[in-house]
């Protein structure tokens, strides 16, 4: 089994990629008189200069190979800063390729989507590093003794690391950022190591997007450090609770950023004193999904070419807009809102979802459809829009609050985005055939010579409604998109989205000699699922 790839791997891989030991740079012909006989420590008379021996360059001819953007030797454009001056410092002093000395070169090291897993002893060997950047790498782990005491900042985000015991065990004393956002920290069990007894001088700290959810439990640390400044917890489950920010404004008086934005006195002023109300603190959330107008539907009148006086069933059509939303979650249903008006030639529906909604409004119940999706990874629900006969704008008007408990499920939701669809349903009423009329009708009249007149009223009376059998109705998803939600796990509270579901083509008729065979097996239910290809495009 191969060894983790460590942070000492990667920095020789990156010396490599530099060219320290070729030329310019390095130890060679081009430079061995200035290695080999070394410059006196008499003063060099004024106006003479070393002479340099023949097949040897100065060290300003090598210095202008490395700048010459068209020289052979230049570094591509994206390298940083620090890999151009270590290649200088290299060239003026090639003597600290010797060793281990070019390690005390380097006060920031970044090593970005590496394939790092591991934070080696060999680090130390960086005596007088400030910063370390080891983003977008596969660590789970980071041993604290492994780290130089002269560390400031110490960035961690997009990888692995599930738990900070090892990092906490002894951790640099004078770090000022400390970076673990998009990792997999979760569970109470991570917040007693974000205190000032591991990070006395802390400023800035990056949680965010993690699996964090007892806000009181986090808070409570985070008071103890004096020196922070700078905090962002957004993508987290515990910043979806709706007093999320509030309680953190008034509970962190000395901060002075939060998730990037940052905290005017004015806002201060607003939540004083809901530190001192934990009881408002829910863990729960609060989605409100408002559906408004859809236009661009295709009358279905005009794809029904059935002659008159034909045999042929009397088709009803209905319209509805369905989403996906996180299983789960406590429902209540709200008033439904004016929509919004759309100008939009292909279907169009409209999807607002507002994660900062207050409970106001009164009870109003909504129609819930049967899944027309197969549920995703986060394990969704589909909810409908009340379904509503064609029209050239469908008012749907529709609103519902969800109250969401599980606050990981629902960050996992958000992450995914929600399907959105138009869903046709359509209802085929097919004439009762006469001749088992007829036999119904025998029937009935030797029923009737025994039960009297009283049940032949009563049977004259079924008769006549039942000239019509309608067969089970047939769903059809005429349109498809996913809507992406993700930023209400940022600084959004408000996704606004036109769904354009482009030009979508219904069904045709079922021809007669289909109508023959539906005739045959009149018993049978029809559910045909079609999905249309087309675009989408948001707003």
């Amino acid at each position: 089994m191969a060894a983790p790839r460590s942070v000492s791997a990667a920095f020789q891989e990156y010396l490599q990629h530099l060219g320290l030991q070729d030329f310019p740079c390095g130890l060679g012909s081009w430079n061995k008189s200035r290695l080999n006989a070394r410059r006196s420590t008499r003063a060099q008379p004024l106006g003479l200069e070393e002479a340099v021996p023949p097949g040897e360059e100065t060290p300003e001819v090598l210095l202008e190979l490395l700048r010459d953007k068209h020289s052979p030797w230049a570094l591509p454009p994206d390298c940083s800063p620090q890999a151009q001056h270590l290649r200088e410092v290299v060239v003026l002093a090639p003597e600290l390729l010797r060793g281990s000395r070019v390690f005390q070169l380097i006060k920031s090291l970044r090593i970005l989507d590496q394939g790092v897993e591991e934070v080696d002893e060999g680090v130390l060997q960086f005596q007088q590093l400030e910063e370390l950047v080891l983003s977008a790498n596969h660590i789970s782990r980071v041993t604290s003794a492994h780290l130089p005491r002269t560390l400031k900042l110490l960035e961690l985000c997009y990888n692995a690391v599930g738990d900070l015991q090892d990092l906490c065990a002894r951790p640099p004393p004078q770090l000022q950022h400390l970076g673990l956002g998009y990792n997999r920290l979760c569970g109470p069990s991570q917040e007693k190591h974000l205190t000032v007894d591991f990070w006395p001088n802390l400023v800035s700290l990056d949680l965010s997007f993690n699996s964090l959810t007892d806000l009181l439990g986090l808070v409570s640390q985070l008071s103890t450090l004096q020196s922070l400044r700078i905090l962002v917890l957004q993508g987290n489950p515990l910043a979806l609770i709706p007093t999320y920010r509030g309680f953190l404004v008034d509970s962190l008086p000395k901060l002075s950023i939060l998730d990037d934005i940052y905290i005017w006195p004015e806002e201060r002023q607003q939540f004083h004193g809901l530190a001192r109300q934990p009881e408002l603190i829910r863990s729960e959330a609060r989605v409100v999904v408002s559906i408004g107008e859809m236009k661009g539907l295709p009358n279905p009148e005009a794809f029904q070419q059935l002659e008159a006086g034909s045999e042929g069933p009397v088709i009803t059509y209905s319209y509805c807009v369905t989403y996906q939303f996180a299983e789960g979650e406590e429902l209540e249903d709200r008033g439904s809102p004016e929509g919004t008006e759309i100008h939009q030639s292909p279907t169009v529906a409209t999807l607002d979802v507002d994660i900062s909604a207050q409970d106001t409004g009164e009870t109003k119940s909504h129609q819930e459809s049967a899944a027309t999706e197969e549920p995703k990874a986060h394990s969704a629900k589909v909810f409908a829009t009340p379904a509503q006969p064609w029209a050239d704008t469908i008012d749907c008007s529709y609103r519902k609050e969800h109250i969401a408990k599980d606050l990981v499920g629902l960050k996992s939701y958000l992450e995914a985005g929600t399907i959105v669809s138009v869903v046709e349903e359509k209802v085929l009423s097919w004439p009762v055939d006469p001749e088992e009329d007829a036999v119904t009708s025998k029937k009935e009249g030797q029923e009737l010579k025994k039960n009297g007149a009283k049940d032949k009223q009563k049977k004259k009376k079924k008769k006549k409604s039942c000239e019509f059998r309608s067969d089970p109705p047939i769903w059809s998803t005429l349109g498809t998109m996913r809507v992406t939600l993700e930023t209400l796990l940022a600084t959004e509270n408000l996704v606004a989205t036109v769904c354009d579901f482009g030009i979508l083509i219904p069904e045709k008729p079922p021809e007669a000699s289909v109508l023959e065979e539906k005739e045959k097996e009149k018993t049978k239910t029809l559910l045909k699922w079609r999905r249309i290809k087309s675009s989408s495009r948001c707003h």
